[in-house]
Protein backbone atom coordinates (compact mmCIF):
# COMPACT_ATOMS: atom_id res chain seq x y z
CA UNK A 1 0.00 0.00 0.00
CA UNK A 2 0.90 3.64 -0.78
CA UNK A 3 2.28 5.63 1.96
CA UNK A 4 -0.35 8.60 1.36
CA UNK A 5 -3.15 5.70 1.48
CA UNK A 6 -1.82 4.44 4.09
CA UNK A 7 -1.66 7.41 6.05
CA UNK A 8 -5.66 8.36 4.61
CA UNK A 9 -6.50 4.90 5.91
CA UNK A 10 -4.95 5.99 9.84
CA UNK A 11 -7.18 9.19 9.23
CA UNK A 12 -10.43 6.86 8.78
CA UNK A 13 -9.96 4.08 11.65
CA UNK A 14 -7.70 4.85 14.69
CA UNK A 15 -8.33 7.00 17.02
CA UNK A 16 -5.18 8.85 17.20
CA UNK A 17 -2.00 9.21 15.15
CA UNK A 18 1.19 9.41 17.27
CA UNK A 19 4.19 10.96 15.42
CA UNK A 20 7.42 11.58 16.07
CA UNK A 21 10.12 14.05 14.46
CA UNK A 22 12.95 12.67 12.82
CA UNK A 23 15.56 14.40 10.85
CA UNK A 24 17.62 11.14 8.74
CA UNK A 25 16.99 8.01 8.35
CA UNK A 26 18.55 6.82 11.71
CA UNK A 27 16.15 9.09 13.43
CA UNK A 28 13.28 7.73 11.60
CA UNK A 29 14.08 3.95 12.27
CA UNK A 30 14.29 4.51 16.08
CA UNK A 31 10.65 6.39 15.34
CA UNK A 32 9.60 3.47 14.07
CA UNK A 33 11.08 1.22 16.18
CA UNK A 34 9.15 2.35 18.93
CA UNK A 35 5.68 1.96 17.31
CA UNK A 36 4.88 5.26 16.02
CA UNK A 37 2.27 5.49 13.13
CA UNK A 38 4.22 8.09 11.02
CA UNK A 39 7.58 10.08 10.70
CA UNK A 40 7.44 13.64 10.81
CA UNK A 41 10.12 15.60 9.03
CA UNK A 42 10.91 18.12 11.32
CA UNK A 43 11.94 21.77 9.85
CA UNK A 44 13.62 21.87 13.38
CA UNK A 45 15.04 18.81 13.64
CA UNK A 46 16.97 19.12 10.17
CA UNK A 47 17.90 22.82 10.29
CA UNK A 48 19.12 21.68 13.48
CA UNK A 49 21.01 19.04 12.34
CA UNK A 50 23.31 21.50 10.02
CA UNK A 51 24.02 23.34 12.97
CA UNK A 52 21.61 26.64 11.21
CA UNK A 53 18.72 28.15 12.83
CA UNK A 54 14.83 27.12 11.82
CA UNK A 55 14.32 29.90 9.77
CA UNK A 56 14.31 29.24 6.21
CA UNK A 57 17.86 29.00 5.85
CA UNK A 58 17.95 25.26 4.25
CA UNK A 59 16.68 25.63 0.47
CA UNK A 60 13.59 23.36 -0.56
CA UNK A 61 16.24 20.34 -2.24
CA UNK A 62 17.55 20.32 1.12
CA UNK A 63 14.83 19.49 2.94
CA UNK A 64 13.00 17.03 0.32
CA UNK A 65 16.60 15.40 0.17
CA UNK A 66 16.46 14.45 4.49
CA UNK A 67 12.22 14.22 3.89
CA UNK A 68 13.09 11.32 1.15
CA UNK A 69 16.30 9.68 3.24
CA UNK A 70 13.32 9.63 6.26
CA UNK A 71 10.91 8.17 3.78
CA UNK A 72 13.67 5.78 2.43
CA UNK A 73 14.48 4.34 5.82
CA UNK A 74 10.69 3.36 7.31
CA UNK A 75 7.99 1.58 6.00
CA UNK A 76 5.60 4.04 8.15
CA UNK A 77 4.15 7.32 6.14
CA UNK A 78 5.93 10.17 6.32
CA UNK A 79 4.59 14.07 6.83
CA UNK A 80 7.00 16.71 5.95
CA UNK A 81 7.13 20.07 7.72
CA UNK A 82 7.38 22.38 4.75
CA UNK A 83 7.25 25.81 6.21
CA UNK A 84 5.79 28.10 4.80
CA UNK A 85 5.99 26.43 1.06
CA UNK A 86 9.40 27.55 0.30
CA UNK A 87 8.08 30.74 -1.42
CA UNK A 88 4.57 31.96 -2.53
CA UNK A 89 2.02 30.16 -4.68
CA UNK A 90 4.45 28.87 -7.22
CA UNK A 91 6.87 27.76 -5.10
CA UNK A 92 4.12 25.38 -3.03
CA UNK A 93 2.99 23.95 -6.28
CA UNK A 94 6.08 23.09 -7.48
CA UNK A 95 6.77 21.77 -4.09
CA UNK A 96 4.10 19.36 -3.70
CA UNK A 97 5.17 17.96 -7.25
CA UNK A 98 8.55 16.99 -5.88
CA UNK A 99 7.02 15.70 -2.33
CA UNK A 100 4.36 13.67 -3.77
CA UNK A 101 6.48 12.50 -6.66
CA UNK A 102 9.11 11.16 -3.86
CA UNK A 103 6.49 8.92 -1.78
CA UNK A 104 6.00 11.21 1.10
CA UNK A 105 2.63 10.86 2.45
CA UNK A 106 1.76 14.77 3.26
CA UNK A 107 2.92 17.98 3.27
CA UNK A 108 2.19 20.51 6.47
CA UNK A 109 2.57 24.23 5.34
CA UNK A 110 1.88 27.40 7.84
CA UNK A 111 0.42 30.60 7.40
CA UNK A 112 3.74 32.82 7.94
CA UNK A 113 5.02 35.63 5.45
CA UNK A 114 8.58 34.04 3.96
CA UNK A 115 11.08 33.66 5.06
CA UNK A 116 9.85 31.96 8.78
CA UNK A 117 11.17 31.94 12.15
CA UNK A 118 10.89 29.14 15.01
CA UNK A 119 7.43 29.63 16.35
CA UNK A 120 8.74 29.17 19.99
CA UNK A 121 11.46 32.46 18.98
CA UNK A 122 9.87 35.96 20.39
CA UNK A 123 9.79 38.80 18.02
CA UNK A 124 8.78 38.52 14.07
CA UNK A 125 6.36 36.11 14.11
CA UNK A 126 4.10 37.92 10.84
CA UNK A 127 1.07 35.85 9.15
CA UNK A 128 0.55 35.94 5.28
CA UNK A 129 -2.87 37.45 4.34
CA UNK A 130 -5.98 35.14 4.92
CA UNK A 131 -6.23 35.55 0.82
CA UNK A 132 -2.64 34.53 0.48
CA UNK A 133 -2.78 31.38 2.27
CA UNK A 134 -5.44 30.46 1.05
CA UNK A 135 -4.22 30.54 -2.54
CA UNK A 136 -1.36 28.42 -1.48
CA UNK A 137 -3.80 25.95 -0.45
CA UNK A 138 -5.46 25.69 -3.40
CA UNK A 139 -2.39 25.67 -5.08
CA UNK A 140 -1.18 22.74 -3.68
CA UNK A 141 -4.37 20.51 -3.63
CA UNK A 142 -4.77 21.25 -7.46
CA UNK A 143 -1.21 20.16 -8.07
CA UNK A 144 -1.39 16.48 -6.37
CA UNK A 145 -1.82 13.80 -8.53
CA UNK A 146 -3.24 11.45 -6.38
CA UNK A 147 -6.47 11.81 -4.17
CA UNK A 148 -4.57 9.71 -1.23
CA UNK A 149 -1.87 12.79 -1.09
CA UNK A 150 -2.15 14.81 2.42
CA UNK A 151 -1.92 18.95 2.92
CA UNK A 152 -2.21 19.93 6.42
CA UNK A 153 -2.68 23.89 6.71
CA UNK A 154 -1.24 24.93 10.02
CA UNK A 155 -2.30 28.17 11.70
CA UNK A 156 -0.08 30.37 13.56
CA UNK A 157 -2.49 32.63 14.40
CA UNK A 158 -1.88 32.24 18.31
CA UNK A 159 1.63 32.09 18.13
CA UNK A 160 1.43 35.44 16.18
CA UNK A 161 -0.33 37.00 19.52
CA UNK A 162 -4.30 37.00 18.09
CA UNK A 163 -7.34 35.34 19.84
CA UNK A 164 -8.70 31.95 19.41
CA UNK A 165 -11.37 33.68 17.08
CA UNK A 166 -8.91 34.62 14.49
CA UNK A 167 -7.63 31.40 14.41
CA UNK A 168 -10.86 29.85 13.71
CA UNK A 169 -11.58 32.25 10.77
CA UNK A 170 -8.87 30.76 9.32
CA UNK A 171 -8.89 27.07 9.97
CA UNK A 172 -12.31 27.77 8.71
CA UNK A 173 -11.40 29.12 5.35
CA UNK A 174 -8.19 27.07 4.88
CA UNK A 175 -10.64 23.57 5.15
CA UNK A 176 -13.13 25.51 2.60
CA UNK A 177 -9.73 25.95 0.36
CA UNK A 178 -9.35 21.82 0.57
CA UNK A 179 -6.43 21.38 3.26
CA UNK A 180 -7.42 17.78 4.79
CA UNK A 181 -6.51 18.52 8.48
CA UNK A 182 -5.99 21.86 10.64
CA UNK A 183 -2.98 22.03 13.16
CA UNK A 184 -3.08 24.22 15.40
CA UNK A 185 0.13 25.53 17.05
CA UNK A 186 0.38 26.61 20.56
CA UNK A 187 3.51 28.38 22.83
CA UNK A 188 2.09 28.24 26.05
CA UNK A 189 2.74 26.60 28.91
CA UNK A 190 -0.69 24.89 29.22
CA UNK A 191 -3.13 23.60 26.70
CA UNK A 192 -5.83 25.85 27.79
CA UNK A 193 -5.62 27.60 24.27
CA UNK A 194 -5.76 24.50 22.26
CA UNK A 195 -8.63 23.68 24.36
CA UNK A 196 -10.72 26.66 23.14
CA UNK A 197 -9.76 25.85 20.21
CA UNK A 198 -10.86 22.77 19.75
CA UNK A 199 -14.30 23.53 21.75
CA UNK A 200 -14.88 26.50 18.78
CA UNK A 201 -13.88 24.17 16.00
CA UNK A 202 -16.79 21.53 17.02
CA UNK A 203 -14.54 18.95 14.78
CA UNK A 204 -15.07 20.42 11.69
CA UNK A 205 -12.07 18.41 10.45
CA UNK A 206 -9.47 16.69 11.93
CA UNK A 207 -6.84 19.02 14.76
CA UNK A 208 -3.41 18.33 14.57
CA UNK A 209 -1.30 19.62 17.72
CA UNK A 210 2.05 19.62 18.88
CA UNK A 211 2.56 19.56 22.55
CA UNK A 212 5.90 20.60 23.11
CA UNK A 213 5.24 23.38 25.45
CA UNK A 214 2.12 21.47 26.98
CA UNK A 215 3.38 17.94 27.38
CA UNK A 216 0.56 17.14 29.89
CA UNK A 217 -2.18 17.27 27.76
CA UNK A 218 -3.65 13.26 28.19
CA UNK A 219 -5.03 11.18 25.59
CA UNK A 220 -8.39 11.18 26.74
CA UNK A 221 -8.50 14.91 26.86
CA UNK A 222 -7.45 14.73 22.89
CA UNK A 223 -10.09 12.50 22.26
CA UNK A 224 -13.07 13.99 23.53
CA UNK A 225 -11.64 17.23 22.22
CA UNK A 226 -11.63 15.24 18.52
CA UNK A 227 -7.86 15.57 18.49
CA UNK A 228 -6.62 13.52 15.71
CA UNK A 229 -2.82 13.77 15.74
CA UNK A 230 -0.76 14.67 17.99
CA UNK A 231 3.52 15.37 16.62
CA UNK A 232 6.03 15.14 18.76
CA UNK A 233 7.92 17.21 16.82
CA UNK A 234 11.76 18.06 18.09
CA UNK A 235 12.30 15.59 20.89
CA UNK A 236 14.31 13.09 19.57
CA UNK A 237 16.96 15.28 18.34
CA UNK A 238 17.02 17.01 21.62
CA UNK A 239 17.41 14.22 23.65
CA UNK A 240 20.26 12.96 21.43
CA UNK A 241 21.83 16.40 21.54
CA UNK A 242 21.79 16.53 25.38
CA UNK A 243 23.24 12.57 25.13
CA UNK A 244 25.33 13.31 22.72
CA UNK A 245 27.39 16.29 24.66
CA UNK A 246 27.33 14.36 28.05
CA UNK A 247 28.97 11.26 26.45
CA UNK A 248 31.70 13.54 24.54
CA UNK A 249 32.26 15.77 27.88
CA UNK A 250 32.61 12.33 29.51
CA UNK A 251 35.41 11.10 27.39
CA UNK A 252 37.41 14.14 27.26
CA UNK A 253 37.43 14.79 30.86
CA UNK A 254 39.33 11.36 31.29
CA UNK A 255 36.95 10.61 34.27
CA UNK A 256 34.74 7.79 33.61
CA UNK A 257 34.96 6.11 30.11
CA UNK A 258 35.40 2.80 31.51
CA UNK A 259 31.43 3.17 32.36
CA UNK A 260 30.22 4.90 29.60
CA UNK A 261 29.70 1.79 27.37
CA UNK A 262 26.89 0.78 29.43
CA UNK A 263 25.15 4.04 29.06
CA UNK A 264 25.17 4.26 25.27
CA UNK A 265 24.16 2.20 22.42
CA UNK A 266 25.71 -0.70 21.72
CA UNK A 267 27.36 -1.46 18.53
CA UNK A 268 25.34 -4.34 17.89
CA UNK A 269 22.14 -1.96 18.54
CA UNK A 270 23.09 0.14 16.25
CA UNK A 271 24.02 -2.60 13.26
CA UNK A 272 20.72 -3.44 13.80
CA UNK A 273 19.36 0.16 13.35
CA UNK A 274 21.36 -0.11 10.04
CA UNK A 275 20.22 -3.58 9.02
CA UNK A 276 23.33 -5.26 8.34
CA UNK A 277 22.16 -8.68 8.80
CA UNK A 278 20.06 -7.57 5.59
CA UNK A 279 22.62 -6.53 3.72
CA UNK A 280 25.20 -9.27 4.62
CA UNK A 281 22.10 -12.01 3.15
CA UNK A 282 21.35 -9.61 0.14
CA UNK A 283 25.29 -10.36 -0.60
CA UNK A 284 24.93 -14.40 -0.19
CA UNK A 285 22.74 -13.67 -2.51
CA UNK A 286 23.76 -11.08 -5.47
CA UNK A 287 27.33 -10.18 -4.59
CA UNK A 288 29.01 -12.33 -6.53
CA UNK A 289 32.96 -12.51 -7.35
CA UNK A 290 33.96 -15.73 -8.18
CA UNK A 291 35.71 -16.53 -5.07
CA UNK A 292 32.63 -17.90 -3.65
CA UNK A 293 32.74 -20.94 -5.83
CA UNK A 294 36.34 -21.78 -4.39
CA UNK A 295 36.69 -24.43 -1.46
CA UNK A 296 39.71 -23.79 0.49
CA UNK A 297 40.50 -27.01 2.66
CA UNK A 298 43.50 -26.59 5.14
CA UNK A 299 45.00 -30.16 6.20
CA UNK A 300 46.12 -30.38 9.94
CA UNK A 301 45.53 -34.02 11.10
CA UNK A 302 49.10 -35.17 11.77
CA UNK A 303 50.83 -35.34 14.40
CA UNK A 304 53.83 -33.14 14.81
CA UNK A 305 57.21 -34.08 14.80
CA UNK A 306 59.24 -30.74 14.73
CA UNK A 307 62.45 -29.98 16.41
CA UNK A 308 62.20 -30.08 20.26
CA UNK A 309 62.23 -26.15 21.03
CA UNK A 310 59.43 -25.92 18.63
CA UNK A 311 57.46 -28.98 19.96
CA UNK A 312 57.94 -27.79 23.60
CA UNK A 313 56.22 -24.05 22.42
CA UNK A 314 53.21 -26.07 21.31
CA UNK A 315 52.63 -27.63 24.29
CA UNK A 316 50.43 -30.69 23.02
CA UNK A 317 48.57 -28.96 21.06
CA UNK A 318 48.60 -29.27 16.73
CA UNK A 319 50.39 -26.82 14.69
CA UNK A 320 47.20 -25.13 13.75
CA UNK A 321 46.67 -23.72 16.97
CA UNK A 322 49.86 -22.04 17.10
CA UNK A 323 49.60 -18.54 18.83
CA UNK A 324 51.27 -16.08 16.31
CA UNK A 325 50.98 -12.37 17.78
CA UNK A 326 48.40 -13.15 19.63
CA UNK A 327 46.13 -14.63 16.87
CA UNK A 328 45.91 -18.78 15.97
CA UNK A 329 47.55 -19.88 12.69
CA UNK A 330 44.55 -21.18 11.75
CA UNK A 331 42.55 -18.46 12.42
CA UNK A 332 45.42 -16.22 10.88
CA UNK A 333 44.87 -18.10 7.50
CA UNK A 334 41.17 -18.28 7.97
CA UNK A 335 41.31 -14.80 8.19
CA UNK A 336 43.19 -14.39 4.92
CA UNK A 337 40.76 -16.15 2.60
CA UNK A 338 37.68 -14.69 4.05
CA UNK A 339 39.29 -11.61 3.51
CA UNK A 340 39.64 -12.34 -0.25
CA UNK A 341 36.17 -13.89 -0.32
CA UNK A 342 36.40 -17.52 0.16
CA UNK A 343 33.01 -18.86 2.18
CA UNK A 344 33.77 -22.38 2.38
CA UNK A 345 36.80 -23.10 4.66
CA UNK A 346 37.50 -26.47 5.95
CA UNK A 347 40.35 -27.79 8.17
CA UNK A 348 40.79 -31.53 8.33
CA UNK A 349 41.69 -32.60 11.79
CA UNK A 350 42.98 -35.25 14.08
CA UNK A 351 45.72 -35.10 16.32
CA UNK A 352 44.32 -32.45 19.15
CA UNK A 353 41.09 -32.21 17.64
CA UNK A 354 39.03 -30.80 20.78
CA UNK A 355 41.94 -28.19 21.12
CA UNK A 356 41.12 -27.07 16.81
CA UNK A 357 38.88 -24.16 16.80
CA UNK A 358 38.49 -20.82 14.13
CA UNK A 359 35.78 -18.66 13.55
CA UNK A 360 33.77 -19.21 10.21
CA UNK A 361 35.94 -22.90 9.80
CA UNK A 362 34.10 -26.51 9.38
CA UNK A 363 36.24 -28.76 11.29
CA UNK A 364 35.91 -32.23 8.93
CA UNK A 365 37.70 -35.38 12.06
CA UNK A 366 40.15 -37.83 9.96
CA UNK A 367 40.41 -40.66 12.59
CA UNK A 368 42.51 -42.43 10.63
CA UNK A 369 44.90 -39.61 11.09
CA UNK A 370 47.96 -41.81 12.86
CA UNK A 371 47.57 -44.89 9.70
CA UNK A 372 47.71 -42.37 7.10
CA UNK A 373 49.17 -39.63 5.53
CA UNK A 374 48.11 -35.97 3.79
CA UNK A 375 46.50 -37.71 0.86
CA UNK A 376 44.40 -39.77 3.24
CA UNK A 377 43.08 -36.57 4.82
CA UNK A 378 42.58 -34.75 1.98
CA UNK A 379 40.17 -37.59 0.87
CA UNK A 380 38.21 -37.09 3.53
CA UNK A 381 37.23 -33.98 2.87
CA UNK A 382 36.33 -34.32 -0.76
CA UNK A 383 32.52 -34.65 -0.39
CA UNK A 384 32.45 -31.17 1.02
CA UNK A 385 34.56 -29.49 -1.79
CA UNK A 386 32.87 -28.28 -4.93
CA UNK A 387 33.86 -26.40 -7.94
CA UNK A 388 37.30 -25.25 -7.33
CA UNK A 389 39.62 -25.85 -4.75
CA UNK A 390 42.71 -24.38 -2.83
CA UNK A 391 44.57 -27.02 -0.42
CA UNK A 392 47.15 -25.54 1.91
CA UNK A 393 49.40 -27.65 4.51
CA UNK A 394 48.41 -26.82 7.76
CA UNK A 395 51.84 -25.99 8.94
CA UNK A 396 52.04 -23.01 6.32
CA UNK A 397 51.48 -19.47 7.46
CA UNK A 398 51.12 -17.50 3.54
CA UNK A 399 50.11 -13.86 2.95
CA UNK A 400 47.25 -12.94 0.65
CA UNK A 401 49.30 -12.03 -2.37
CA UNK A 402 50.29 -15.65 -2.79
CA UNK A 403 46.81 -16.56 -2.44
CA UNK A 404 45.13 -14.32 -4.74
CA UNK A 405 47.99 -14.85 -7.40
CA UNK A 406 47.31 -18.42 -7.32
CA UNK A 407 43.71 -18.60 -7.69
CA UNK A 408 43.83 -15.96 -10.23
CA UNK A 409 45.20 -18.81 -12.94
CA UNK A 410 43.20 -19.97 -15.41
CA UNK A 411 45.31 -23.67 -15.62
CA UNK A 412 43.52 -26.89 -14.05
CA UNK A 413 45.89 -27.64 -11.47
CA UNK A 414 48.29 -24.95 -10.38
CA UNK A 415 51.16 -25.63 -7.41
CA UNK A 416 53.19 -22.60 -5.49
CA UNK A 417 56.64 -23.67 -5.83
CA UNK A 418 59.85 -21.80 -4.32
CA UNK A 419 62.76 -22.03 -6.21
CA UNK A 420 65.30 -20.44 -2.99
CA UNK A 421 65.14 -23.82 -1.45
CA UNK A 422 68.73 -24.43 -1.70
CA UNK A 423 69.88 -21.52 0.56
CA UNK A 424 67.47 -22.07 3.30
CA UNK A 425 68.25 -24.06 5.88
CA UNK A 426 65.62 -26.45 6.92
CA UNK A 427 67.28 -29.20 9.48
CA UNK A 428 65.95 -32.61 8.78
CA UNK A 429 62.84 -31.36 7.68
CA UNK A 430 61.72 -33.15 4.04
CA UNK A 431 61.10 -31.16 1.36
CA UNK A 432 58.91 -32.06 -1.74
CA UNK A 433 61.14 -30.80 -4.43
CA UNK A 434 59.67 -30.14 -8.16
CA UNK A 435 61.90 -30.80 -11.03
CA UNK A 436 60.16 -29.08 -13.81
CA UNK A 437 60.04 -29.23 -17.62
CA UNK A 438 61.89 -26.25 -18.06
CA UNK A 439 64.59 -24.51 -15.82
CA UNK A 440 63.14 -21.51 -13.66
CA UNK A 441 64.33 -18.30 -14.72
CA UNK A 442 65.91 -17.31 -11.85
CA UNK A 443 66.61 -14.10 -10.65
CA UNK A 444 65.51 -12.22 -14.17
CA UNK A 445 62.54 -10.09 -13.65
CA UNK A 446 59.44 -10.98 -16.13
CA UNK A 447 56.09 -9.36 -16.50
CA UNK A 448 52.93 -11.92 -15.91
CA UNK A 449 53.39 -15.82 -14.90
CA UNK A 450 55.37 -18.01 -17.33
CA UNK A 451 54.04 -21.49 -17.49
CA UNK A 452 56.61 -24.07 -16.12
CA UNK A 453 54.40 -27.43 -15.89
CA UNK A 454 55.62 -29.93 -13.69
CA UNK A 455 57.90 -32.87 -14.69
CA UNK A 456 58.42 -34.90 -11.44
CA UNK A 457 57.59 -34.39 -8.00
CA UNK A 458 59.10 -36.11 -5.35
CA UNK A 459 60.27 -36.14 -1.37
CA UNK A 460 63.35 -38.42 -2.57
CA UNK A 461 64.74 -36.35 -4.95
CA UNK A 462 68.02 -34.87 -4.34
CA UNK A 463 68.53 -31.43 -4.63
CA UNK A 464 70.63 -30.54 -7.06
CA UNK A 465 68.09 -32.02 -9.63
CA UNK A 466 65.33 -29.91 -8.21
CA UNK A 467 64.03 -26.74 -9.49
CA UNK A 468 61.73 -25.45 -6.88
CA UNK A 469 60.35 -26.80 -3.49
CA UNK A 470 56.55 -27.48 -3.18
CA UNK A 471 55.49 -25.13 -0.60
CA UNK A 472 52.22 -26.72 0.41
CA UNK A 473 49.35 -25.01 -1.14
CA UNK A 474 48.02 -26.26 -4.84
CA UNK A 475 44.86 -25.03 -6.52
CA UNK A 476 42.64 -26.99 -8.34
CA UNK A 477 40.04 -26.06 -11.19
CA UNK A 478 36.36 -28.09 -10.74
CA UNK A 479 37.64 -29.86 -13.62
CA UNK A 480 41.48 -30.19 -12.03
CA UNK A 481 39.95 -31.88 -8.65
CA UNK A 482 37.55 -34.05 -10.22
CA UNK A 483 40.91 -35.48 -12.24
CA UNK A 484 42.84 -35.64 -9.24
CA UNK A 485 39.91 -37.81 -7.30
CA UNK A 486 39.69 -40.03 -10.00
CA UNK A 487 43.60 -40.55 -10.25
CA UNK A 488 43.23 -41.09 -6.33
CA UNK A 489 40.05 -44.07 -7.02
CA UNK A 490 42.36 -45.83 -9.71
CA UNK A 491 45.72 -45.87 -7.61
CA UNK A 492 44.09 -47.20 -4.58
CA UNK A 493 43.17 -49.92 -6.46
CA UNK A 494 46.17 -50.76 -8.25
CA UNK A 495 48.29 -49.92 -4.94
CA UNK A 496 46.70 -50.58 -1.70
CA UNK A 497 49.46 -51.61 0.30
CA UNK A 498 51.70 -51.65 -2.19
CA UNK A 499 54.77 -48.91 -2.11
CA UNK A 500 53.35 -46.06 -4.02
CA UNK A 501 55.99 -44.09 -5.62
CA UNK A 502 58.12 -41.73 -2.33
CA UNK A 503 55.71 -43.44 0.42
CA UNK A 504 55.97 -46.62 1.80
CA UNK A 505 52.24 -47.45 1.16
CA UNK A 506 49.44 -46.24 -0.98
CA UNK A 507 47.84 -45.10 2.62
CA UNK A 508 50.65 -43.41 3.29
CA UNK A 509 50.99 -41.13 0.50
CA UNK A 510 50.97 -37.77 -0.06
CA UNK A 511 49.63 -35.06 -1.95
CA UNK A 512 52.75 -35.09 -3.96
CA UNK A 513 52.84 -38.48 -4.51
CA UNK A 514 49.52 -38.57 -6.56
CA UNK A 515 50.72 -35.19 -8.21
CA UNK A 516 53.58 -37.11 -9.31
CA UNK A 517 51.70 -40.10 -11.00
CA UNK A 518 49.15 -37.91 -12.52
CA UNK A 519 52.46 -35.89 -14.07
CA UNK A 520 54.19 -39.39 -15.39
CA UNK A 521 50.56 -39.96 -16.87
CA UNK A 522 50.73 -37.09 -18.42
CA UNK A 523 48.17 -34.71 -16.73
CA UNK A 524 49.52 -30.94 -17.29
CA UNK A 525 50.58 -29.61 -13.85
CA UNK A 526 51.85 -26.04 -13.57
CA UNK A 527 53.56 -23.84 -11.10
CA UNK A 528 53.55 -20.44 -10.10
CA UNK A 529 56.80 -19.62 -8.87
CA UNK A 530 57.29 -17.56 -5.63
CA UNK A 531 59.91 -15.76 -3.42
CA UNK A 532 58.29 -14.37 -0.89
CA UNK A 533 54.62 -14.76 1.35
CA UNK A 534 55.24 -18.08 2.96
CA UNK A 535 56.92 -19.33 5.87
CA UNK A 536 56.44 -23.16 6.96
CA UNK A 537 56.64 -23.60 10.67
CA UNK A 538 58.88 -26.08 11.60
CA UNK A 539 61.39 -24.91 13.58
CA UNK A 540 61.53 -22.13 16.52
CA UNK A 541 63.50 -19.95 14.04
CA UNK A 542 60.66 -20.42 11.91
CA UNK A 543 58.21 -19.52 14.29
CA UNK A 544 60.54 -16.07 15.24
CA UNK A 545 59.98 -15.49 11.52
CA UNK A 546 56.55 -15.76 11.31
CA UNK A 547 56.11 -13.52 14.10
CA UNK A 548 58.60 -11.24 12.89
CA UNK A 549 56.68 -10.88 9.86
CA UNK A 550 53.02 -10.53 11.25
CA UNK A 551 54.49 -7.45 13.38
CA UNK A 552 55.60 -5.93 10.40
CA UNK A 553 52.64 -6.60 8.26
CA UNK A 554 50.57 -4.87 10.90
CA UNK A 555 47.90 -7.72 11.03
CA UNK A 556 48.73 -8.96 14.22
Amino acid sequence: MARAKKLRELFKKKETIWVAGAHDGLSAKLVEKNGFDAAWASGFEIAASFAVPDANILTMSQNLERSCEINDAVSIPVIADCDTGFGNSNNVIHMVKKYEAAGIAAVCIEDKLFPKVNSFISGRQELASLAEFVGKIMAAKNSQSSSDFMVIARVEALIAGHPVAEAIIRADAYIKAGADAILIHSKEKTQEQIVDFCRAWKKRAPVVIVPTKYPDFTEKQMNELGIKVVIYANQGIRAAARAMDEALGQINSQKTKDKLENKIASMDFMFALQEMDRMKKEEEVYLKTGKENISAVILGAGKPSYQKDLMELLNDIPPLMLDIKGKTLLQRNADILQGIGLKNISVVTGYGNDKVDAKGVKKIFNPDYEKGYILESLMKARKYLTDRVLVCYGDIMFDRHLIESLISRQEDIVLAVDPSFKNASRGSHVLELVRAKERPLTAIRTIGSKSNPVAEISSKMDKPSADYEFVGIAYFSKKGFNKLCQEYDAAKKKYAAKKFNSAESFQRASLADLLNEMAKNGCYIDTLEVRSGWIELHTFENYKLACLACGEAGNG
